[in-house]
């Protein structure tokens, strides 16, 4: 269904309603109608993660058995590997190693991996350093721009504080076109949502009543909900629809102070406080399965943390040193400092901790029903790193995949994908949504020219 379907209400407040079996083209009739349309979100964690290394660190990351099928009861019992924490969704995973980046840094390995994980392009000679750029666009882009509304653009989020060195990484219209990423949910919300246009005072006064967007558009909801052919599962969708707007503003409004509510810049302030990292982080999904029930956006990236990601994680009972120097195990972001105690153990606790969060994502996408299955077997979701480890290397980069894009790619599997570059796996999930080829045939020609081509047979169904 390519119409999107909103409710208009009071202050011109535009609600956007999640795909009905009622609203489906009735010359159609398979088991997909209704369905949200093929989606991609892409989750960025910094800083490499605490696999195995050369210098005697063990592995923690990757599963203990080799690639082959996954189970819930075997990923959920390999608990010294961080990837356990995605266990109760082992059959809904697609587990991927053996993904390089093909290109050097120039200057900045941050800055060079983030130039690439989603770009399989290029870093730029001029600007270099931590400015460096990738030299092509990113598969968010490429998803939204082939197959998006007219002048459609990804939706581009930030989790974290924004130092003004090496923030945004990920996100690209092109070469040397870095997207600017918001890290403000309330504004995302409001733009997503229509309330960017709807009177400030309107919005001052649901605020201060704490009252909910749907209390502008109830004359609309109870019309739209009393429709006789509106199905059993149309209405539940509905009323989970309705539901989580309403969560989601208990979250990101009701949940803050009167004072913090007053303007965008006491919200700031609390966004700049590494102590609601993951409440930021859960909040930025909430909204990323809100948009993709609703068809709002094809793509969605979040960038969690910087470029060299400078959070102070909670982690152990405390309050750590920064991820970028626990990641360079000494109490420096340089080469030279006093060693940080336990650091490549602190390292795996933060994986366990994002990928934990990534499963809250994954729960959201499960929660949405769809007529084929839920929102989760509509798109993918992916876990991804613009390193893969603490000697920024570019080798062996994690792609952890969640979903089947509609039947298109495999699920329940362990990947080894045999150290091919990264636009294999970018043009394999373009490819599973729809995306094409020069020739018209599906994406396999993504990323820097120079790179073979082609996709990871192995992923798909």
């Amino acid at each position: 269904m390519k119409r999107r379907h909103l409710l208009r209400g009071l202050g011109g407040c535009a609600v956007a309603l999640p795909f009905l079996d009622a609203f489906a083209p009735k010359k159609r009739a398979s088991a997909a109608e209704g369905d949200a349309p093929p989606f991609a979100i892409f989750v960025r964690q910094g800083n490499g993660v605490a696999q195995e290394t050369s210098d005697g660190e063990p592995e923690r990351f990757w599963p203990t058995a080799g690639p082959g099928a996954l189970t819930v009861a075997g990923l959920s019992g390999d608990t010294g590997r961080a990837l356990s924490e995605l266990g109760p969704y082992a059959d809904r995973l697609a587990i991927v190693r053996g993904c390089n980046f093909a290109f050097p840094s120039n200057g900045c390995g941050h800055s060079g991996g983030g130039n690439q994980v989603l770009t399989a392009a290029q870093v730029s000679v001029d600007p270099a350093g931590n400015e460096s750029l990738s030299m092509g666009e990113s598969i968010d882009n490429r998803i939204t721009s082939e197959l998006g509304a007219a002048g459609e653009e990804p939706l581009t989020l930030y989790a974290g504080r924004k130092f003004g060195y090496l923030d945004e990484v990920l996100s690209y219209r092109g070469p040397l076109q870095i997207r600017a990423a918001e890290n403000n949910p309330l504004t995302v919300y409001e733009n997503l949502f229509g309330l960017s246009n709807v009177d400030p005072a309107i919005l001052e006064a649901l605020r201060a009543r704490r009252m909910s967007v749907n209390d502008l558009v109830r004359d609309q909801m109870q019309t739209l909900m009393s429709r006789s052919d509106l199905s059993t599962a149309d209405r539940q969708r509905l009323d989970l629809h309705f539901t989580s707007i309403r969560d989601l503003e208990i979250g990101i409004v009701c949940g803050l102070s009167d004072a913090e509510v007053a303007s965008i810049a006491s919200v700031a302030e609390a966004i700049n406080d590494d102590g609601t990292i993951e409440d930021q982080i859960r909040t930025h999904f909430d909204i990323i399965a809100l948009t993709m029930a609703c068809g709002v956006r094809r793509a969605a990236t979040l960038q969690i943390g910087c470029g060299n990601d400078q959070t102070t994680y909670f982690v152990d009972g405390a309050v750590q040193k920064t991820f970028h120097k626990i990641s360079h195990r000494i109490d420096s972001d340089g080469s030279e400092g006093d060693p940080i105690p336990n650091a490549d153990v602190l390292h795996h606790l933060i994986d366990r901790k994002l990928l934990g969060l990534f499963g809250y994502l994954l729960g959201k996408l499960q929660a949405y029903e769809m007529p084929s299955g839920d929102l989760l077997d509509c798109g993918v979701a992916v876990f991804t790193n613009d390193l893969s480890n603490k000697w920024h290397s570019y080798e062996n980069v994690p792609y952890i995949l969640a979903g089947s894009a509609g039947g298109t790619l495999r699920n329940g599997v362990y990947v080894d994908a045999g150290d091919v570059a990264n636009n294999k796996i970018l043009n394999t999930i373009g490819a599973a949504l729809g995306c094409t080829n020069a020739s018209g045939g599906p994406l396999d020609d993504f990323g820097d020219p120079s790179l073979p081509g082609g996709r990871i047979d192995s992923l798909i169904a």
